[in-house]
Formats: structure tokens, sequence, C-alpha cells
């Protein structure tokens, strides 16, 4: 297993969730939410991220997605804080845009430890399967604000399968981007010396 890992866990009345990362992984995802659309979303991530990512989530989804979705961001963003650790010799900022078809999303990242979350574009269709549109959006929102991460998304199409799954891509390979090791880098990527 990469150095740059972390097992995280967390139970509430509403969700029981566990979830390994490993930042310097193959593409692995093994993830079983309960809503189909959102698993392949997760592996997505795990596959143009390289990261290794196994997510399991017993959810209260008898209610709708809001609780899976957010709190497996929460929980995935608390891993991918912790395996990243004091951010020593990471590359720290990246952007990337991807296009599905007819949609384009870009994301801008900094891996700062400030959390600011800042979203342009909508989506065509409410829902794609069990999973609600709008839900991709608080899902980054959520992974920004555990992960320590300022991030600007933006995402313009006609369907919304293709909008989200272009922002899961954007974000995973702007998550890789920007957590790689720059060998030329020594200490936390800041003249504050810490982030």
């Amino acid at each position: 297993m990469s150095e740059r890992a972390a097992t995280v866990t967390r139970e509430t009345a509403e969700t029981t969730i566990e979830c390994t990362l490993a930042v310097d992984g193959h593409g692995s995802g093994d993830v079983e939410t309960g809503i189909g659309f959102f698993d392949h979303m997760l592996c997505a991530l795990a596959k143009h991220g390289l990261f290794d990512l196994e997510i399991s989530c017993d959810g209260d989804l008898e209610i709708d997605d809001h609780h899976t979705v957010e709190d497996v961001a929460i929980v995935l963003g608390t891993a991918f804080d912790e395996a990243l650790g004091d951010r020593s010799g990471i590359v720290r900022y990246a952007d990337r845009q991807v296009p599905l078809d007819e949609a384009v999303a870009s994301a801008v990242v900094d891996v700062s430890g400030r959390p600011r979350f800042y979203f342009e574009g909508s989506f065509s269709q409410e829902s794609i399967g069990a999973f609600t549109s709008d839900m991709a959006r608080h899902f980054a929102e959520s992974l920004a604000m555990n992960a320590g991460l300022t991030l600007h998304l933006s995402v313009d199409g006609e369907n919304a399968h293709h909008e989200v799954e272009a922002l899961f891509k954007t974000l995973a390979r702007s998550l890789d981007d920007a957590t790689r090791i720059d060998k030329r880098r020594e200490g936390t990527p800041s003249t504050k010396g810490s982030l």
C-alpha cells in the first residue's frame, strides 16, 4: 500500500461508512454505496486520479441520496487530508478541463489547507437514476471542505450524465496533478513554511 494512505470510518444515525484511500495508487475502485451512478462516479474518480479507493456505505436511502453522498464526501475528504499529511513536496496547484461528448467541465485546485468552494454551471436533468444531479456539486463542496482544498469547478452541457461524469473526471485529474510529489521541492510548498 502507498505510504500516503488513510482509512477513515464514520458512523451516524444516517450512515455507516468505511473508506480506504491510497493517493499513490493504480486507479482501482471497489465502491458500494447503494447508489449505482454514484458508485460509477467514485470508481471514475479512482481510475482517472490513479487513486486506490475502497468505500462501503450503508445509508438511509429510503429517505433520499443526500446523506449518503454528503457523508461519503466528508469521509473521502478526511482520508485525503490524513493521507497527504503536511503536504511536503506536493505540486499543490493544478487545473484541468475534461470533455465528455457535448459536456465540458473544468477544475482549478489548490491543496492549500484553506477550504473554499466555488461552482459555476447547472445540470440539464434533475436526476441520473437514483442520483440527484445537484449532489455532484454538493459532493465536491463537502470533499473540498474536509480535504482542505480551494476548489473552483464549472460545467456546461446538455446531458446531466455527461455533465456529472465530466466533473468527476476533471476533479480526479486535477487532484492527481496537485497531489503528486515534485522531487525538486523540499518541505511544504508555501513561503509560510506550513499549509
